[in-house]
């Protein structure tokens, strides 16, 4: 079963549980198992990975994000809570790690507000002292308007 963006309400109808390959409209790839769809949010919820294990990785998608959807099968209970384990350390280190890239190298500030304003509704990264919106768009210096 395959669904396009168009169609993300469909993720709903998804039972707990599901393991899917998901494709994203901003590029990204991965496969996981459904652990709830929350309609008023439209966020889907997933466990990364096809194995569970002491360690997992949880992500929240908004279904809208959602470009292609697979389903490659059925299994038990998602998040069996005697099995779960939350590593702060690695959570942590993820978060310092990217909190580290948001902020540019020898830029002046009017660069970095620039990039802070539009790191709030676009997906955006450094590429030395250019800007990169959407893997597509590059802001070069100098940032007139």
């Amino acid at each position: 079963m395959a669904m396009d963006g168009s169609n993300a309400a469909a993720t709903e109808e998804l039972a707990v549980g599901c393991f899917v390959s998901i494709k994203t409209t901003l590029g990204d790839d991965f496969q996981g198992q459904v652990i709830t769809f929350d309609r008023p949010s439209n966020i889907l919820i997933l466990q990364e990975g096809l194995k569970g294990g002491p360690k997992r990785n949880i992500r929240l998608l908004k279904a809208n994000y959602i470009n292609e959807l697979s389903y490659l099968g059925q299994a038990e209970d998602p998040l069996d809570i005697k099995n779960c384990y939350l590593d702060l350390n690695s959570l942590r280190a993820r978060d310092t790690q990217a909190e580290c890239e948001r902020i540019g190298v020898s830029v002046t500030s009017q660069a970095q507000n620039i990039f802070d304003a539009l790191s709030k509704t676009l997906p955006v990264r450094w590429d030395k002292t250019v800007i990169v919106v959407m893997n597509e768009v590059r802001v070069s210096s100098p940032y007139l308007p």
